[in-house]
């Protein structure tokens, strides 16, 4: 099981993204899934949760600019990032529960490898 992160890129302040988070290989069920960030020298902070049945939650600095949003069909999670700041620049991860074989067994935590979000002022 793997999960994939892509979308990153360069762009200007105020502008938009949008990331993707898809989980492909033996998976039965794919869970909540977590959108974090880390600049480098700093930890890394939770962006964006949702959970399987869509609740979601978001941190402070991104509440009103960003979008967390899941097609469970595709096994993908989406974050829409709008109105982007030089400070929203990080490598973004995505981060998910998955079950790979039947509904009565454990989750596992998978990451992605990172997308970098560069915003310039």
């Amino acid at each position: 099981v793997q999960l994939q992160a892509s979308g990153g890129g360069l762009v200007q302040a105020g502008g938009s993204l949008r990331l993707s988070c898809a989980a492909s290989g033996s998976i039965f069920r794919l869970g909540d899934v977590g959108w974090y960030r880390q600049v480098p020298g700093k930890q890394r902070e939770l962006v964006a949760h949702i959970t399987r049945s869509a609740t979601t939650n978001y941190a402070e600095s991104v509440k009103g600019r960003f979008t967390i949003a899941r097609d469970n069909a595709k096994n993908t999670v989406y974050l829409q990032m709008n109105n982007l700041k030089p400070e929203d620049t990080a490598v973004y991860y995505c981060a998910a529960d998955v079950q790979v074989a039947g509904p009565t067994t454990p989750y596992l935590d998978i990451w992605g490898q990172g997308t970098e979000v560069t915003v310039s002022s």
